[in-house]
């Protein structure tokens, strides 16, 4: 190792906050923790509440009520995108509406310029003539004989 560039590695002596004292090594010759394997929660199997000096509070007047206001502007938005899509079906209604009054208007004033025409003579109705079937020629059925047989 170089010479002069690394911090001294001395007995540290550890504090914890529930009273406990330990000794190990480090950079620093004390050191002051809030938790250590007699309090922790996870070694001793209780729960301890931790927060020092309402750091859980701070945080939540800070951005607890970030997510409501998220969810809120989102609903916000969404009923917006809402009465937006029924605006429009109402507007293609209408024009759509609007497009088949005007096929109609138009189809009226067409059917009153047009000429009008005479009634057409009545039609005698078409009768058949009646179709003689041609008469039928017996089927005979062949007759066996012994001559053709043999």
């Amino acid at each position: 190792m170089r010479e002069k560039i690394h911090p001294d590695y001395v007995e540290a002596t550890v504090h914890c906050s529930c009273g406990n004292t330990f000794k190990t090594r480090s950079t620093k010759s004390e050191l002051h923790v809030e938790l250590c394997d007699l309090c922790h929660p996870f070694y001793t199997g209780q729960q301890k509440f931790v927060d020092t000096g309402g750091r859980v509070q701070r945080f939540g007047d800070k951005f607890g009520s970030a997510a409501e206001d998220v969810l809120a502007r989102e609903n916000a938005q969404k009923q917006a995108r809402q009465k937006a899509h029924e605006e429009s079906l109402a507007a293609s209604r209408a024009a759509r509406e609007k497009r088949e009054r005007d096929a109609a208007d138009a189809a009226e004033k067409a059917a009153a310029r047009a000429p009008k025409a005479e009634a057409p003579a009545p039609v005698a109705p078409v009768t058949e003539a009646p179709v003689e079937e041609a008469p039928q020629e017996p089927t005979v059925a062949p007759e066996e004989t012994k001559d053709s047989a043999e």
